[in-house]
This record gives structure tokens, sequence and C-alpha cells, in this order.
């Protein structure tokens, strides 16, 4: 299977419809579940909206002018997903060890988050199954790479200047590796 690694990074195809990402995250599993469910929190690396909570459902906005420190338009292509609601509902709830939700409404499969301390850091393990995308190993892949950055520079006090280059980029390593 292709794959990027690094020391704290990982990307691989984990089967037909399905992507792995391992990151090492300067932060506790109990901070870093917050992150994932707490929407004040995952807004500043991913997608605001409402809070995941046990069995329920929760919304994801997409406004990704908050993950750059600098002003920065979206590109071309990404813009038509700025303030777009997805309502997604919560399939596995275990603090501070393994969240499950669905995928854009459901429609982009499912995304499982596991958490494991490792000293005072976490090993976060993020598998996106059941992708029905035809792009969507390139697409999802350089999309979570890029926004799991963010949340690594977050947790250790950094900001991003622009997250639309650090998602180009993404996309990039990601395709190459992904082949």
């Amino acid at each position: 299977m292709a794959e990027i690694e690094a020391s704290t990074k990982v990307v691989q195809r984990v089967g037909s419809d399905a992507i792995r990402l391992e990151r090492v995250l300067d932060a506790s599993p109990e901070t870093v579940w917050r992150y994932l469910t707490e929407a004040k929190l995952r807004e500043q690396w991913f997608m605001g909206g409402s809070d995941a909570v046990k069995g329920g459902e929760f919304e994801l906005i997409v406004d990704h002018d908050k993950l750059s420190s600098d002003e920065v338009p979206y590109p071309d292509g990404y813009e038509c997903f700025k303030g777009r609601i997805f309502k997604e509902k919560v399939l596995k709830f275990d603090p501070p060890h393994v969240l499950e939700t669905t995928f854009q409404g459901g429609e982009n499969g499912v995304v499982t988050y596991e958490l494991r301390a490792e000293g005072a850091k976490t090993r976060l393990v993020l598998t996106h199954s059941r992708i029905s995308s035809a792009s969507g190993f390139q697409d999802f892949g350089g999309g979570w790479n890029s926004h799991l950055s963010v949340l690594e520079k977050r947790l250790s006090g950094k900001a991003v200047k622009n997250f639309w280059d650090l998602h180009r980029i993404s996309r990039e390593e990601v395709a190459s590796a992904l082949r």
C-alpha cells in the first residue's frame, strides 16, 4: 500500500474505500477529544457547528477562513462549499478513546478517530471508510492531512498563515503517495 510516513505523520490507503492517517499530537487524549467534539475548538482546525455528543446528531459548518491567520481567499473550486452545513450522526462515543461519525451527512462514509496516550502525547488514528467519491482518496486524504496539520499546530500553540497553501501541498503529497 502506498503511504506518506514521517516520524509523527502517516497517510495510507487501507482498503478499496478507506484511508488512514496518523499523527502524534502534543496534548493529552482528553484535550484532543475536546478538539474533536467541542464545536468552538473544532472550528479552529476543521469545521465548527455544534458539539458532538453520545448518540446525537451535530452540524459541521464549512468556514475555512478561520483556519488561516492571514486573510486568504478560498481557491477556485472550493468557494462553493463556504457556509455549507452538514448534518452528522455520532455512531460511537467512548471518551477519550473512540469517536465515530458520519461524513458529509453519510454520503461520503464514516470517520473513526482513535486516541491513544503515548506519554504526555496522543496518537490520533483517523480512518475514513466507505468513501464513494471517485477522487476521494486524493481529496479526502489531502483534506484530512491538511486539517490534521492545522490541529497539530494549534495544539503546539502555533498559527497557520495560509491554510489553502497547506491544503494544496497536502493534496499533492497524498496524490503522489496513494498512486
